[in-house]
């Protein structure tokens, strides 16, 4: 479903990725993994065309995205979960999902079924966005992805800053999508919840992939972990 080419991405004169590639393949939860500051948020951004890489390319469904704007991705089928959730704080919970879906991609996902998937969010559908608590955000905002009816949703560092009980019930929900037909990549530090939640993963470290393989392999080995995931 995606593949990454390759990518060189820089921030002004700052080099950042150096040759990343990684491929999705559909129905999989793939987990890119590694230190704060390895280039996680920016292979992210890469893929979704808000930084946009120099060199290198982004296939999604056997298309070049070179060129293509972050809405034209949206509408080929890419959802984009920052990872600064990026509420509109002003509007209520009701308004910022509604927004979600104003690019009109047919699908199974609308107001009614998000709600069924975010119960907590239907109690709180009048209140204004930046009154929820971090976890309600977090599930806003992943529920104004799938308002825009995604083939691949692209989750960048979800549990970030959450209270582990949060942490485990946006980690239970997160499994779900799989099961409700969707692809994931997932950036995350959290090494237990991505592994849990992931088929296969990447190390990036310095912005270089350094290591890929399934979950398992990379769970039981230690080394690799200390070397790219050790603070």
């Amino acid at each position: 479903m995606l593949k990454v080419d390759h990518i060189h991405t820089y921030y002004g004169l700052s080099h950042v990725l150096f040759g990343v590639s990684l491929a999705v393949r559909a129905g999989e939860i793939v987990c890119l993994l590694g230190r704060n500051g390895a280039g996680k948020s920016t292979t992210m951004r890469s893929i979704m065309g808000l930084t946009p890489p120099r060199e290198g390319e982004v296939v999604f469904q056997g298309r070049s995205c070179r060129g293509l704007p972050p809405f034209r991705r949206a509408r080929l089928g890419m959802g984009y979960v920052p990872d600064d959730r990026r509420v509109f704080a002003d509007l209520t919970v009701e308004e910022n999902l509604l927004l979600g879906a104003a690019g009109g991609r047919p699908g199974p996902w609308h107001l009614d079924r998000v709600y069924e998937f975010f119960p907590a969010l239907k109690k709180i559908d009048r209140r204004r966005a930046g009154f929820l608590s971090g976890g309600e955000q977090q599930m806003l905002t992943i529920a104004r992805a799938l308002m825009t009816n995604p083939d691949l949703l692209l989750l960048d560092e979800p549990t970030e800053g959450l209270a582990p009980l949060v942490v485990g019930q946006l980690q239970e929900q997160i499994g779900r999508l799989r099961e409700e037909g969707l692809t994931v990549l997932l950036a995350e530090q959290n090494l237990q919840v991505a592994l849990d939640l992931s088929d296969r993963g990447y190390l990036l470290d310095n912005g270089v992939i350094h290591f890929q393989g399934r979950s398992e392999e990379i769970r039981e080995n230690r080394e690799l972990q200390r070397r790219f995931l050790a603070v």
